[in-house]
């Protein structure tokens, strides 16, 4: 039986860790040569579809990189389709989306997922990763706000004017819709849970397009809900999202395990906050560009932030983008462990 590594786990629950953990949010991509490779022949919806091509995909970063968790690799919009939503993943554009919720009468239309009828793929995946990992697994879900902002504007959006004008002037429909994708969120994630999923990432990507007061009204109660329902479930749930910082304390009030920050919010600001909770973050991956001195340093800031307390994950403060090298991120992850071993 090979040796679990398991530091991750204890970082999440705020226990003592042999070294900071890490992990990167999009390890599985564009920039490994063996996944362009992997692209020229088969598309997100094919690699997702085959489990042996997407648990290969989701383990090789744990293996190059020697990182302490994987994610999973997939979609936010891969549970969609079941509800009756036409999406397409765009190559150099994202998820869009050809019927785009105009009413209230769209929203009632909204179907609701089966996880093992409609997403067998991912659970099958899951399955395999558990018996190849000696890491543990993370897997995912959209939140219901981010979802909900790409099934209102029909795809990417830099501004979300539709979405919040949905919100603004039907709100009895926006809650409708919240109700949806939280059980839609709520059904997936458990199922993926029951299938070995060790941990649980929820990306609220876009929320931070909404101020706090907007946060309390309108995404709060959906993300209690579904916060509350899946903590019985009893493994960690980390929250994430990209330019939200102002609205890290009302995650932290969440019924979770981990605050994800980006890197516009330090570790220090967030304690000083009152922030408690396990924290997750949060290098600029615009930094994996820069000389390695620099990357250095500024990792060591990090670092010495998080560790001032138990309980911190080492993180990018969003994906890995393609231009980044391979090695880069293995010098990081070593550099991390190193720099962090008791």
């Amino acid at each position: 039986m090979k040796h679990f590594n398991d530091q991750f786990l204890k970082a999440c629950r705020g226990e003592e860790t042999t070294h900071v953990p890490v992990w990167y949010m999009r390890q599985a991509g564009r920039y490994q040569p063996e996944y362009r490779k992997i692209k020229e022949t088969h598309t997100l919806f094919e690699i997702t579809h085959d489990p042996e091509l997407c648990a290969y995909v989701t383990k090789l970063p744990v293996d190059q990189h020697g990182v302490d968790a994987a994610i999973l690799y997939k979609d936010i919009m891969t549970p969609l389709p079941a509800l009756g939503v036409d999406v397409e993943i765009k190559s150099g554009v994202g998820p869009i989306i050809d019927n785009p919720i105009r009413s209230k009468q769209d929203v009632l239309k909204l179907g609701e997922i089966h996880p093992e009828k409609d997403v067998p793929y991912v659970l099958d995946t899951i399955k395999l990763l558990r018996e190849q990992l000696s890491v543990p697994l993370i897997s995912f879900s959209g939140a219901p706000f981010t979802l909900a902002s790409y099934m209102i504007e029909g795809g990417p959006s830099r501004n979300y004017h539709k979405t919040k004008a949905f919100m603004y002037a039907e709100p009895k429909a926006w809650f409708q819709l919240m109700d949806k994708l939280g059980d839609m969120t709520i059904s997936y994630v458990k199922a993926q849970i029951k299938a070995g999923a060790q941990a649980i990432q929820i990306f609220d990507s876009w929320v931070g397009a909404l101020n706090v007061a907007d946060y309390r009204t309108f995404i709060k109660p959906v993300m209690e809900r579904i916060f509350t329902e899946l903590k019985e479930e009893g493994v960690p749930l980390i929250m994430f999202g990209v330019g939200a910082s102002h609205l890290a304390n009302e995650w932290a009030e969440l019924p979770i395990d981990v605050v994800g920050l980006d890197w516009r919010l330090s570790i220090n600001e967030a304690r000083e906050r009152g922030i408690t909770k396990t924290l997750q973050g949060n290098l600029d991956p615009s930094f994996l560009l820069a000389p390695w001195s620099v990357i250095e340093e500024r990792t060591k800031e990090i670092l010495d932030q998080g560790m001032k307390e138990p309980g911190f994950i080492f993180n990018l403060g969003h994906g890995i983008f393609p231009e980044v090298k391979v090695e880069t991120l293995q010098r990081l992850t070593a550099f991390v462990h190193e720099y962090t071993a008791k």
